[in-house]
Formats: C-alpha cells, structure tokens, sequence
C-alpha cells in the first residue's frame, strides 16, 4: 500500500511539473520555438526558490536593496511564466533578457557578487533565442560592455555591505552550471532535431521513389486505351472497318476504358490519402447491397470471362465503418478476382460475424500469386500483373485497400497458392443486426 501511494506520489509531482516546464506550449508552434520556450522555463523555474532564499538571507544581513533586487529577479522569473501561459513569447524573452541584465549589472557592481558569470548566462540565453543577428548583435555587445565594467570599475559599496567571499564563489559556480546546462540542453535539442529531419529525409526519398514508379505505371496504363482509341477512330474514318468491325473492337475498347476509370478513381483516392484529404465517416450500412451495386459495376468482365459469382451474405449483416472506403476496398479485390481468374471459374464473396467482429471473403480460384509478391503486398507499390485476359493494373490498389481497412479498425489478411487461387479476407467492426 506504502509502495503504491508512493508510486501515485511520484506520478503526481511529475505531471506537475511537466504542466510547469511545458508552459506555453502548443501542438502547433515549431520544434526549435517550443524547445526555446521550455529552455526559458527551465531557466525561471529554479530561479524563483532560489532568488527567494537569497533575499531572505540578504534581508536578515540587512542588505535590504539587494534583498529587494532578488525579489524583483523572483517577480521576473514568474512573468515569464505566465507571459508563455499567454502566449506573449517575445516578451517573456524581453523581461528574462532585459530584468536580469539590469539586475546582474548592479548587484555585481555595488555587492561584488560574482553577479558578472550570471551576464554569461544571459549571454548565452540571448544567442539561443534569437534569430535576428541585430538584435543578437546588440545584446552580445550590451552584456559583454556590463560584464567588463564591473570586473575593471567595481563600485564602493554604497547600498549596502559587499557580500561575504563564499557566497561569491557559490554564485560564480552556480552560473556556470547554469553555462553547462543550457549548453547541453541545446545539444541535445540539436540531435533531436537532425534525427528528425533524417527520418523526414528518409519519408521524401521513399515518397519519391513511390512517385516515380506510380507515375511510370500511370504513364502507360493512361496511354494504352488513348493510343487504342485514336487508332480505332482512324481506321473507321478511313474507311479501312466497317460497322460491324468498329462494333466488335468498341466493345474490347469499352473494357480497357472501364479498366482506366477504376485506375485513376484507386489514383485519385492515393493521392487525396497522401495530401490527408480523406475524411473518415463511419456508419452502419449493409453488406449485401453494397456487394450488389459493385457487382453491377463489373458485370461486362463477368460477362465476357463467363464467371460465376457465389455470393453467400445474408440480407440482415451489417457493419460498421465508411460507405465509400469499404466499397473502394470490395471494388479493388473483387477486380482483381476477376482479373486473374480463368475463363468459365468462380468467385465467392462470403461475408459473417468472425472473431467479435465481420469477415468478409473474397476468394477465387485462378491463378493465384508468387510468396514474393505476396510479402510485399501490403508494404510498397509492386510492378503490376497482368491477368489471364492480359488486364493491367495501377499497383497501389491493394495498398489503398490495406490503408483504408487500418483506417476502420480492421485487418486484412491474403491466403495464396500459386495455380490454385486467392483468398483475401477483411475484419471490419459489426454493426447491429437489421430487421430488413
């Protein structure tokens, strides 16, 4: 009980002070602003005991300007805080920046504290916060013009008594420490940020390549019915087919054109995921209708390859996901069905509560596909197949199938043999069963 009061302990003090260090960050601001923001946090976090301790202390020994001098350091560690709670970052940076340069500058001529080393510290916050080279130039030049003042015109001690020598030497160290802290804490921010822009580099280069193969495969599954078309439009007109030629070659032409629509929709679709134009809008919806309504879409094929079509859904299932992403899914798999099964096979499309949730089955018995390919099929573009009647496709299909299924909380999985056929079976969340 002791040990797990503790650990809640724990947790508590780290949540906490994560909300504090955390202040004034926001989801949206650039990685090297949001690492300034909580390195300026850091900074004013501690400084506000400390500056309190201090001028409890100097207050006690009757040095009752620097006393007040270190509460006001105290009152300017706390607006920066809340400064970054409202957002107002530049000045948060002005007050850190411009209080304490004010403050260090007279205690160290007037108390000879050693206050000089923590000008370093506000040097060193001064180059890691802005960009502008002027105002970094301007400020480097201020600073470095109080810290040299103090060391070669030290002041008589008129506001109070100097500070005793161990004291100085406690706050030298501390500046220092401060020097190496926040030198390490930008180093370490540094590494972060070329890790991330190397992984970012890694995503452009595979994106690149994935483009070039995309844009080779579109050159030539877009050509191929055009060039077809214009070679059919200009035999016709010069005479060289009749009507009853021009008839039988449209209807080879109607089905390469058919091939290109369901191309560029798969593309299209591709490209909106890419660009994260897809929207997800998850309902419940019957299967079997939408099984009907693409079956209707690919009657032709089934048609001219003679294949039959065992559908075995019953009229009340139902599941729960996006309309439009599921039917894109279905349209994909049972395409490819068609595409590499033989003249006179069969297709089955089987749908059924699985696992807490619904399968659905697209199987047929063609020619099936290489362990090669099939390892790969769900992680990179491929080279496309060429069906038994010499279909083609676009090679990202399946993969738009595998990343819309992700997207509805469910799976997919494909069973192959080659020379036997193929079997691809998704999971998709149930929806309640209909009274229809």
């Amino acid at each position: 009980m002791a040990i797990r009061a503790k650990q809640l302990l724990l947790r508590n003090i780290k949540r906490v002070w994560d909300n504090i260090v955390n202040v004034g960050i926001q989801p949206a601001m650039p990685y090297i602003e949001s690492r300034r923001t909580k390195l300026l946090n850091l900074l004013a976090l501690p400084c506000i005991p400390f500056m309190l301790f201090y001028a409890g202390v100097n207050l006690l020994q009757e040095r009752y300007v620097l006393a007040g001098l270190n509460l006001m350091s105290t009152v300017s560690s706390l607006m920066v805080l809340i400064m970054h709670r409202y957002r107002l970052y530049l000045g948060a940076r002005l007050v850190l920046i411009g209080v304490n340069l004010l403050i260090y500058t007279f205690t160290g001529l007037y108390f000879h504290n050693g206050a000089q080393y923590f000008l370093l510290n506000i040097l060193i916050i001064a180059i890691l916060v802005y960009d502008d080279r002027r105002v970094v130039t301007g400020l480097s030049l201020l600073i470095i013009a109080a810290h040299l003042f103090i060391i070669f015109y030290p002041q008589p001690p008129l506001f109070g008594p100097p500070v005793p020598e161990k004291r100085m030497w406690a706050n030298i160290t501390t500046a220092l420490l401060f020097v190496i802290l926040a030198l390490l804490f930008f180093k370490h921010i540094q590494s972060d940020y070329e890790r991330k822009i190397e992984g970012q580099r890694q995503v452009l280069a595979m994106m690149n390549q994935d483009k070039e193969k995309l844009f080779s495969i579109i050159a030539h599954d877009i050509r191929s019915p055009v060039v077809t078309l214009d070679a059919l439009l200009g035999q016709f007109r010069s005479g060289l087919m009749d009507r009853e030629e021009m008839q039988e070659a449209t209807a080879l032409l109607q089905d390469r054109v058919s091939q290109l629509d369901s191309t560029l929709d798969n593309l299209l679709r591709w490209s909106a995921r890419g660009m994260q134009g897809i929207q997800l809008d998850p309902q419940h919806f019957l299967v079997l209708p939408l099984i009907e309504e693409i079956g209707r879409f690919f009657e032709p094929v089934v048609q001219q390859k003679k294949i039959g079509m065992d559908i075995r859904i019953l009229p009340g299932t139902t599941v729960y996901a996006d309309r439009d992403q599921v039917s894109v899914v279905l349209r994909n798999l049972i395409s490819n069905a068609l595409k590499f099964s033989f003249i006179n096979g069969l297709i089955e499309i089987i749908a059924g509560e699985q696992a807490g949730g619904m399968s659905v089955i697209v199987a047929d018995h063609g020619i099936g596909i290489e362990t090669e390919r099939l390892q790969k099929m769900f992680s990179d573009p491929l080279d496309p197949a060429y069906g038994t009647a010499g279909e083609r496709g676009t090679g990202v299909g399946l993969l738009l199938c595998s990343e819309f299924v992700r997207q509805n909380r469910g799976t997919i999985d494909v069973q192959s043999t080659p020379g036997t056929g193929t079997r691809f079976t998704i999971w998709l969340p149930q929806g309640p069963p209909s009274e229809d």
